[in-house]
């Protein structure tokens, strides 16, 4: 996908209706209240010795950053929110809200902007969900604030 793809895919998720239970879209996945799409995905790393995998994370990187940029002139700019203190509580047993729950144990952090004209919210992060597997550009859509 390109960067105007992306920017496409996220004006759609922000007027597109939530599906009633978690499942599988087009584009990624969704639930009550949110949509998260799966922009694009790297290749694994099973066989790396680690300079491919620091190079993909910082092409994706770079991908989230030149989106912000893009999505700026429409939001402002974005707040660089960590969920790093949303996973410690996560892990000690307070229930987050998803989709911001399961976001913050693969994903330190996201550039986040209230879509006023929209009522939701707009979250980019860069996933990955161990130091072998792919990493992934994701675009959140969601009603439910941020933890």
């Amino acid at each position: 996908m390109t960067s105007a793809l992306y920017l496409a895919t996220i004006l759609r998720l922000c007027s597109e209706d939530f599906p009633a239970e978690d499942s599988r879209s087009d584009v990624g996945t969704g639930g009550l209240g949110y949509h998260i799409a799966e922009l694009a995905t790297s290749e694994e790393f099973w066989e790396d010795d680690g300079t491919a995998r620091e190079k993909t994370e910082e092409q994706y990187e770079a991908d989230r950053d030149g989106l912000s940029e893009l999505l700026t002139p429409r939001w402002g700019r974005p707040q660089v929110f960590s969920l790093a203190s949303v996973f410690d509580r996560s892990m000690d047993g307070e229930d987050i809200a998803e989709p911001w729950g399961i976001l913050s144990s693969h994903v330190p952090d996201v550039h986040l902007w209230k879509a006023e004209a929209h009522g939701r919210w707009v979250a980019l992060g860069v996933s990955q969900w161990d130091k072998e597997l792919p990493f992934q550009l994701l675009a959140v859509v969601t009603e439910i604030d941020p933890p």
